[in-house]
C-alpha cells in the first residue's frame, strides 16, 4: 500500500515548512519530519506556540556544521572557515543567554547549546577579524614575523636605491614579486647594467624581471623565513581545527539550533496558513476545518465520536468529498508531527494507525485493476485496524457492478463498525446512503451543490445524504421533458431515493431561509437592546456629571466662605474687632438669604387639592419646594412650577383626593413597524397608560413569523410596570394580540 504520508500529501507540507527554514539544518529536519510520540508532539506544539510569541535570531548554523564535519574528517580548516564557525558558536551562546531567562519550553531547547569557551578563546587569540593568523598566536610565529619585517624592508630599500642609480635601465620605478622573490623591471637592452638572475619577462619581451645579485642572499633568507612562517601558521590552524573537532558541546549545539530553526519555520507556517494548535483527546471534533494546501478553502465543522464513529459522505463529483477526507487525515498527521492544523479549533484522537484508500493504485506487474487495488487496501484495513485506528476510504464500491459493489461495501462498513474504528467514507451508491440513515455508529453527510449556478459550494451538510444531481442538472440544461420523464420512470429503488432526497433538500433550504430571517430579527432586537442600554448609560453619565459639577460648586463656595472667615479672623486679631463683627453679621445674613428657600405662593400648602393648569388635571400637593411643588396626579408624581397650580373647588378637590378608579386599557396597533420602532412605541404606551391609571393595554402585533411578538414579550418580561401578559381570546385576535396587565 502506498505510504499514507504521500496519499495525504504530507510531503507538500514538508516542502512548505522547509521553505520557511533559515538554515540547512532546519530544512533537513523539515524535509524529514514524520509523526512523533504523543509526548514529543505535544512538546513541539508548546514550543511552536512559544516561537510564535517570541521571535529570535538564529546564527549561521550551516557554516558551523560544515566546519565541524570537515574538522572531524581530518581536514585543516582555513582561518575564515574557523572564524565563521567561532562566530556561529558565539551567536549560539548569545541566543542561549537570551532564551534561558524565559523559563519555558524554549529555554529547555536552549540548554542544549554548549559552552565552547576554550575553543572561542583560542580562536579570538589566534585569528584577526578577517580570519588571518595573528602574530600573538604563538611565540615562535611572533619571533619569525619580527625577523621578516625588517628583512623585507631592507630588500626594498636596496632595490629602490639601485633603481635610483640606474634610472635609464628601468621601465618603471616599482618592486614586484616573481616566484615569491623580490625583483625589478629592467629594459630588455639594459640588462648588462643590472647584474642579476632572470626570473621572468613580459609577454612582449620588452621588460625583464631581474633579481639583482645584491639582494639574492636576502631573498634566500626571506624565503626561508616565509617557509617557517607558513609551517607555524599551518600548525596553528591544525590545532584550532582539532580544537573544534574535539569540542564535546558542538553536536548538542547543532541539534538545538536545528530544532530552533524548525520551530521558527513551524511558527511561520502557522501564521501564513492560519493554522491552530490542536488538542488530543478521545474523539475527533474540528471547527471550521480546512485543507491547508488549497487556496481560499471552504471551512467545515464535523465530529467523530462513539455515537457517530463513521461519516458517510455523498454528493456530486468534484464537490469536495475527497478534500474533506484529506483535511481530516492531514490534520491528524500534522498534529502527530508537532505541527499546528487547519482549523479554528481542533480536538483530535491519537490513532495507532491511519489507513487511507484514496485514488487509484493499479499495478501492471500484478495485473491489478482499480477495483482490485481498492480491495487490497480494504483487506488490510479489515485485518489490521483497531478501535483506535482512523480509516479514510474514497469512493467505496466504485469500479465494479453497482449492485454487487453496494452489497460488498455495506458488508465492509458493517465489519468496520464492528471493529469500532473511526473514519470517513465517500460513496455514490444510494443503498449505502439508506444503510447509514438512522443506523447506530454511522451517519450520513453530503456536500452542498448550487443547482442554480450548477457548481459545488464545498460546504458540508451533516445528517443529510447527498444527491447525484444528474436529472436535476439535465433539467436545468433543458433536455427534452419526455426524455426526463422516461428516465424518472426507469429509476430503480435507489433513484426513487434520489427523488426523496430532492424533496428533503427543498424543505431543508426553506427551513434554513426561515431560520435566517428569524436570526436577522433577533439581531435587530439585540441591536435595539444595546442602543437602549447605551442610552440609559449615557443618561446616568450625564446625571453623574451634573452631580460632580454641583459638588465642585459647593466645594468652591465652601472655600470662599472659609477664606472670608479667615480674613475676618485676621482682621479681629489686628484690633478691628468691631468692624470684623459687623462684617461677620452681614456675611451671615447674606448667606442665610441664599440658603433659605423662597416662600411658597400664598394659598398653597402640603396636602391641598390643586389643579395643574398645564395638564388640565386635578392633583394633590405632596411637598412645597420654594417655587416648585411635588404633586401627585393620579398614580404619577411630578414636579411642577408652583405658579401653575391653583386651589381646586371643593367638589373637584374631593374628587381629586378620592381614590381614582382604574380605567380599562386602550389598544396600540404595532403592525407594519420594525422591531425597534415597535419597542419604542410599546415603551411610550406603557408610560402613558401608567400616568392615566389604566389597568391594561392591548398590543396588536399580528401573527406573521412571530419575531415581533417574541421581541415585544421579551421586553415586557423585563419591564417593572407590567404585572403580566397573555394572548387575547381567540375571537379577539388570539396569538396576534398581547394583553398586558399593568401594576397599580
Amino acid at each position: 500500500m502506498r505510504d499514507v504520508l504521500e496519499v495525504l500529501e504530507f510531503p507538500r507540507v514538508r516542502a512548505l515548512l522547509a521553505g520557511r527554514a533559515r538554515t540547512p539544518l532546519g530544512r533537513e529536519l523539515a524535509l524529514s519530519l514524520a509523526p512523533l510520540s504523543r509526548e514529543e508532539a505535544e512538546r513541539r506544539h508548546q514550543l511552536t506556540q512559544e516561537a510564535l510569541a517570541y521571535p529570535y535570531a538564529l546564527p549561521e548554523a550551516g557554516a558551523l556544521r560544515e566546519a565541524y564535519e570537515g574538522a572531524r574528517a581530518g581536514k585543516r580548516l582555513t582561518g575564515p572557515e574557523l572564524l565563521k564557525a567561532a562566530r556561529a558558536l558565539e551567536e549560539a551562546k548569545a541566543l542561549k543567554a537570551e532564551l534561558l531567562p524565559l523559563q519555558n519550553a524554549l529555554s529547555g531547547v536552549a540548554e542544549g547549546i554548549g559552552d565552547h569557551g576554550a575553543f572561542l578563546a583560542r580562536v579570538k587569540k589566534a585569528l584577526d577579524e578577517e580570519g588571518a593568523v595573528r602574530d600573538e598566536a604563538s611565540p615562535r610565529l611572533a619571533q619569525i614575523r619580527r625577523e621578516l619585517r625588517p628583512l623585507r624592508q631592507e630588500i626594498l630599500d636596496r632595490l629602490y636605491a639601485l633603481m635610483d642609480r640606474h634610472r635609464e635601465a628601468f621601465q618603471d620605478r616599482f618592486v614586484t614579486l616573481r616566484r615569491e622573490r623580490y625583483c625589478v623591471p629592467v629594459k630588455a637592452g639594459m640588462a648588462h647594467k643590472v647584474p642579476g638572475l632572470l626570473l621572468d619577462e613580459s609577454e612582449s619581451g620588452a621588460t625583464l624581471f631581474l633579481e639583482p645579485l645584491a639582494v639574492v642572499k636576502l631573498n634566500n633568507r626571506l624565503q626561508a623565513l616565509r617557509l617557517r612562517e607558513e609551517e607555524e601558521v599551518n600548525r596553528i590552524l591544525w590545532e584550532l581545527s582539532e580544537g573544534l573537532a574535539g569540542d564535546p558541546g558542538v553536536p548538542g549545539t547543532l541539534e538545538a539550533l536545528a530544532l530552533l530553526d524548525l520551530l521558527q519555520a513551524q511558527a511561520a507556517l502557522a501564521r501564513d496558513l492560519g493554522l491552530t494548535r490542536p488538542r488530543f483527546g478521545e474523539r475527533y471534533a474540528l471547527e471550521e476545518a480546512f485543507h491547508p494546501l488549497i487556496p481560499n478553502p471552504v471551512k467545515n465543522s464535523f465530529a467523530l465520536d462513539e455515537a457517530r464513529r463513521i461519516l458517510l459522505l455523498s454528493g456530486p463529483n468534484m464537490g469536495g468529498k475527497t478534500a474533506l477526507l484529506k483535511t481530516l487525515g492531514l490534520a491528524v498527521l500534522m498534529a502527530q508531527s508537532g505541527l499546528f492544523v487547519g482549523a479554528k479549533r481542533a480536538l483530535l484522537a491519537w490513532p495507532d494507525r491511519v489507513f487511507a484508500d484514496i485514488g487509484d493504485e493499479q499495478s501492471l506487474q500484478e495485473s491489478l485493476s482499480t477495483f482490485a487495488g481498492h480491495l487490497r487496501r480494504l483487506k488490510e484495513m479489515l485485518e489490521e485496524a483497531t478501535p483506535r485506528s482512523l480509516v479514510l476510504v474514497d469512493e467505496l464500491g466504485s469500479g465494479t457492478d453497482p449492485e454487487e459493489g453496494a452489497a460488498l461495501s455495506q458488508a465492509i462498513l458493517e465489519a468496520l463498525l464492528e471493529r469500532g474504528v473511526k473514519g470517513m467514507v465517500t460513496t455514490h451508491l444510494s443503498p449505502l446512503k439508506a444503510f447509514a440513515q438512522g443506523r447506530e455508529g454511522i451517519g450520513n453527510a453530503s456536500m452542498r451543490f448550487d443547482l442554480e449556478a450548477l457548481r459545488p459550494t464545498y460546504e458540508l451538510v451533516l445528517g443529510v445524504p447527498g444527491r447525484s444531481y444528474a436529472l436535476a442538472i439535465a433539467r436545468r440544461l433543458a433536455l427534452p421533458e419526455g426524455v426526463l420523464g422516461r428516465a424518472e420512470g426507469l429509476l430503480p429503488e435507489g433513484g426513487r431515493l434520489e427523488a426523496l432526497l430532492e424533496r428533503l433538500e427543498a424543505e431543508r433550504l426553506a427551513l434554513e431561509e426561515e431560520r435566517r430571517k428569524l436570526g436577522a430579527e433577533l439581531e435587530r432586537a439585540e441591536a435595539l437592546r444595546k442602543r437602549l442600554e447605551a442610552r440609559e448609560a449615557r443618561y446616568e453619565e450625564e446625571r453623574a456629571e451634573r452631580m460632580r459639577a454641583l459638588e465642585a460648586e459647593v466645594r468652591q463656595r465652601l472655600l470662599q466662605v472659609e477664606a472670608e472667615l479667615k480674613a475676618l479672623k485676621e482682621k479681629a486679631k489686628a484690633g478691628a474687632k468691631k468692624d470684623a463683627l459687623r462684617e461677620l453679621l452681614a456675611l451671615k445674613e447674606r448667606y442665610a438669604k441664599k440658603a433659605a428657600p423662597p416662600p411658597p405662593p400664598p394659598g398653597l400648602s402640603p396636602g391641598q387639592a390643586v389643579e395643574v393648569a398645564s395638564l388640565g388635571r386635578q392633583g394633590r400637593i405632596l411637598e412645597l419646594r420654594g417655587e416648585e411643588a411635588l404633586v401627585q396626579v393620579g398614580p404619577v408624581r411630578m414636579t411642577v412650577k408652583a405658579k401653575e397650580l391653583r386651589p381646586a373647588q371643593a367638589q373637584e378637590a374631593q374628587r381629586a383626593l378620592a381614590p381614582r378608579p382604574r380605567r380599562e386599557g386602550r389598544e396600540v396597533d404595532l403592525r407594519g413597524l420594525t422591531v425597534e420602532e415597535a419597542l419604542l412605541e410599546v415603551d411610550s404606551a406603557l408610560e402613558e397608560a401608567r400616568a392615566l391609571g389604566l389597568a391594561s393595554l392591548r398590543l396588536l402585533h399580528g401573527k406573521g413569523t412571530g419575531a415581533l411578538r417574541q421581541a415585544i414579550r421579551e421586553a415586557l418580561r423585563r419591564d417593572r410596570r407590567v404585572e403580566g401578559f397573555a394572548d387575547a381570546p381567540p375571537h379577539e385576535g388570539g396569538h396576534g394580540v398581547t394583553v398586558v396587565a399593568l401594576k397599580g
